[in-house]
């Protein structure tokens, strides 16, 4: 069957699904799965051809016709919007070639309608797993905004198609907004805790331990206390790089308690102080995190023996009343 004839099959399909759903509404995305395969093979009408009813739950995409497949979409709502399959295609159907979508719309005026799979994926979604999310008649594909192909996007490594999301999601943040996934490369790995906590319930070593990574990624910390947003990255850093939320992040640096626990003076420059409390600890997360997090927060790659360097070139450039290569890792600049 050639392409054309594929998709003329798909023309009767719809149409008489259609006429079906606007009769007796389907109630289950199970239901109408069941029925585009039943319709489907009854518009083939060929005993050669074998339709699979009972194929793998995971297996993409839900009905193979020779290199032909069909992904099944199904909504008791009023839309052509749906979540879809992850981008990896773990249990892809090896002989299908080209991939369309069945798209099953209960809400409003019942309809269906079938769209070509590359050109109807407008979004991907991050979750534990990336997924791409589809829409019938989108004005423009999601691989058509990652200038790529979806034949392209598909074959390549993992890694390579986290590149191509990562610089598709970058361009969709807003002022004040993070990436909480930053896997950019084989090998660079992060899992969110599954629970949230809250900062002040950590025990002490984990608290200067994520005080010191978020000053070594967020130096806006010493620009001036009438600056505003200075504690913005701070506190997405934690929430979203480690679950930690911190309702008062100006006090991981300000506070006399981090500053001076001693307390045993008082005066001078409390983030200074409470920064040269931790050098060390800064510089051991200068040495473990990993690259994609100072692309992330700083924009640009820096190796680990020169991240305390950049870091005090960074901080002199926001500082104001003080400069912080003249107090600040001495000994990492000798």
């Amino acid at each position: 069957m050639t392409k054309e004839g594929f998709e003329r099959l798909l023309d009767s399909v719809v149409a008489t699904l259609r006429d079906e759903a606007r009769n007796a509404l389907f109630t289950t995305a199970k239901q109408f799965e069941n029925r585009v395969r039943e319709v489907v093979k009854d518009a083939i009408n060929n005993p050669a051809t074998n339709i699979d009813f009972d194929p793998h739950p995971q297996a993409f995409p839900d009905i193979a016709v020779g290199e032909f497949g069909i992904e099944v979409k199904f909504t008791i709502n009023d839309t052509w919007r749906s979540v879809a399959n992850s981008v990896l295609e773990t249990n892809r159907i090896n002989a299908v070639k080209t991939v369309y979508i069945v798209f099953g719309k209960m809400g409003g005026l019942p309809d269906v309608k079938w769209g070509a799979y590359e050109k109807s994926v407008m979004h991907v979604r991050t979750s534990h797993v990336p997924r791409f999310e589809v829409e019938i008649g989108a004005s423009k594909s999601l691989f058509e905004k990652m200038e790529v192909s979806y034949d392209d996007f598909r074959v390549s490594e993992m890694h390579e198609k986290m590149r191509y999301i990562r610089q598709y999601a970058h361009g969709r943040l807003k002022a004040g907004e993070r990436l909480w996934w930053l896997e950019d490369a084989t090998g660079e790995e992060h899992t969110l805790p599954i629970q949230a906590r809250l900062y002040t319930k950590l025990s002490l070593e984990e608290k200067i331990k994520l005080r010191a990574e978020a000053i070594l990624l967020c130096p806006r910390i010493v620009e001036s206390g009438r600056s505003k947003n200075k504690y913005d990255d701070v506190a997405l850093y934690l929430i979203t790089y480690h679950g930690v939320l911190c309702h008062q992040a100006r006090d991981l640096f300000s506070a006399g308690s981090v500053a001076n626990p001693a307390n045993n003076d008082n005066g001078g420059i409390y983030i200074e102080r409470a920064i040269k409390l931790i050098e060390t600890e800064i510089r051991d997360a200068a040495a473990r995190l990993e690259d994609a997090l100072f692309v992330e927060y700083w924009g640009f790659s820096v190796p680990p023996n020169r991240r305390v360097q950049e870091w005090l070139r960074l901080a002199d450039s926001y500082a104001r009343y003080w400069k912080p290569s003249d107090v600040l890792f001495l000994s990492d600049q000798r």
